[in-house]
């Protein structure tokens, strides 16, 4: 029997009623968003609905929170600008 490793997403989200970005991690990238757009969650829980801008696939949850540390160190904008993804 072949183990499936499983991978893991940072994603970013935009609101347009609030005019911002949200970024996070998951293994599951569809069921977030569906939890964010349900409301659940401190901040996008006022943004609804929220749209997904981006995902980005990485083998692991250490690299994943790696990759959305530096996104909000740098700022979710501009690192959508420097990457051109926005």
């Amino acid at each position: 029997m072949v183990a499936t490793s499983r991978m893991f997403y940072v994603y970013i989200i935009y609101s347009s009623s609030l005019e911002k970005y949200y970024v996070g991690s998951t293994d599951n990238v569809e069921r977030r968003l569906g939890q964010h757009n349900a409301g659940r969650g401190n901040f996008t829980s006022k943004g609804c609905p929220w749209i997904l801008i981006v995902s980005i696939e990485l083998s692991s949850r250490s690299e994943a929170v790696r990759l959305e540390h530096k996104v909000k160190k740098r700022g979710i904008k501009r690192y959508l600008q420097d990457n051109n993804l926005a």
